[in-house]
């Protein structure tokens, strides 16, 4: 029980180490606690519902079995249960918890962390992430209760609920421009749970939909499931044999966005959100508030300063996004790992609605995905960003912060330290715009280099100074 502490939306954990049928069954009886006592709570937003709850897993080694548990668990609860009868995006997931008015859902899968891991994600009743509080409420319930598992079918109903959550996220575009625009686009899966989604969303068009890394693969191909340009090496080489207009790639729980051109040059996240807020504004006509995780390239803010749009930046993680989106006047939420929402949709990370925006962006402005970058970089500057990931002991990372709070670099390459930010790890930010972040992952032994400059060189010596910081 106290190996089972919570990270940014829900429990990750190594399979059969701390992962087991026997610890998850104690998570899912404690969330049953805490939805509970919120349903007979006044003060509570899902006072008096119905005991409902959606339950979703990915590609996962035993993430059906997983699930299946925690079903069990919902179930012998007297929870209504409604559970997925095959892998399922996350996103999906989270639209039913919203469509169908259940208090909550819970999603088996560690995103993407690499294939040792698995994870219990939490999601609210509002479609999106829970939030901290919510975490630390199940964490106060472990261990009060000894699960009550039924093995009864007929509080368990499996639903195939990804074609509603389709239906939601093809209104969100126009879709008949798409339908007709003749579109080859092709979908690096990772191995992971979007495998032949685009081929689904895109059938009966007349695109041409190529899926690439799609087999069920508990392994990942050997890669961790991230949209990321390390990971695209084995989707690339099959775009330069097979050229198509973008390739759209999708983590292992379809919630992150990454892109190649369509000769398998990686995008990095980056220039796929300054791209969506770009088609936002300019081709859709969209006007609102955006919302991006202070490590998030700066090019969005001088997007945001250019068409007088409110910028709000937020701390890491997808968590603080949420809530912005679900304001009115909301527009768009994004950070730096590819995660991107929308308003007027879920208050979540929807990597499948944002690959159907770059469809209808490139069906609109008939141009190449290069092209259209190339004029965003003409107009605001080059923008090059970097990111390192480097193992790092938990037990050392809290005094390496506060080293680095109480002696910050005096410049970044070429210019003066204008700033430091300290709210979440620590970011160098230079007087020229140049930065440089250091910060640990929230379910990973991992610390993370993050920095952005003016060149390609630029930005590799500002990781390099980085990397110099750990010694």
């Amino acid at each position: 029980m106290s190996l089972i502490k919570f990270g940014t939306d829900g429990w990750r954990a190594i399979i059969a180490e701390d992962f087991t049928f026997a610890n998850v069954a104690q998570v899912a009886q404690a969330t049953a606690d805490h939805w509970k006592s919120e349903i007979r709570n006044p003060k509570s937003e899902i006072f008096g519902r119905a005991a409902k709850v959606v339950i979703g897993y990915d590609r996962r080694f035993f993430s059906d079995r997983f699930a299946r548990t925690s079903a069990e668990v919902f179930a012998g609860n007297d929870f209504q249960v409604i559970l997925t009868p095959e892998p399922t995006p996350t996103p999906s997931v989270s639209y039913a918890v919203k469509n169908l008015g259940a208090v909550g859902g819970v999603m088996i899968t560690a995103s993407h962390n690499p294939p040792i891991f698995n994870g219990f994600k939490l999601k609210s009743h509002f479609g999106g992430s829970s939030g901290p509080d919510d975490c630390k409420a199940v964490e106060s319930y472990l261990g009060q209760t000894n699960p009550r598992i039924t093995h009864h079918a007929s509080r368990i109903n499996e639903v195939d609920i990804r074609p509603a959550h389709f239906a939601a996220i093809k209104r969100l575009v126009d879709f008949k421009l798409i339908a007709t625009s003749k579109l080859r686009v092709a979908h690096d899966a990772l191995f992971g749970v979007g495998a032949g989604v685009f081929e689904t969303l895109l059938a009966k068009t007349n695109c041409t939909v190529t899926t690439l890394n799609g087999k069920y693969d508990v392994l990942f191909g050997g890669i961790c499931p991230e949209p990321l340009p390390k990971n695209y090496a084995l989707g690339g080489a099959q775009l330069r044999k097979n050229p198509h207009d973008i390739c759209l790639v999708t983590d292992g729980d379809s919630d992150r966005i990454g892109a190649m051109d369509g000769h398998g040059n990686p995008l990095t996240n980056q220039q796929v959100i300054a791209l969506l807020l770009h088609h936002l504004v300019r081709n859709r006509g969209e006007r609102g508030v955006v919302t991006k995780t202070f490590n998030t390239t700066a090019l969005v803010d001088k997007m945001c300063a250019a068409w007088n749009l409110p910028l709000t930046e937020v701390g890491i993680g997808f968590r603080f996004i949420a809530p912005e989106l679900m304001k009115p006047g909301a527009l768009f939420g994004a950070e730096e790992s590819g995660s991107v929402g929308f308003a007027n949709h879920i208050p979540e990370r929807d990597g499948l609605a944002a690959g159907l925006f770059l469809c209808e962006m490139l069906a609109m402005e008939k141009i190449s995905v290069n092209q259209i970058y190339a004029r965003l970089e003409k107009e605001f500057g080059p923008h090059r960003y970097g990111r390192y990931d480097a193992h790092y002991p938990l037990e050392q990372r809290a005094t390496l912060m506060e080293s680095l709070k109480k002696n910050p670099p005096k410049k970044l390459l070429r210019s003066p330290l204008a700033k430091v930010d300290a709210r979440d790890g620590v970011k160098f930010i230079a007087e020229d715009s140049t930065w440089l972040m250091l910060r640990g992952s929230g379910t990973e032994p991992v610390l993370r280099i993050y920095a952005e400059g003016k060149s390609d060189a630029d930005m590799e010596k500002l990781l390099k100074q980085g990397r110099a910081m750990l010694r």
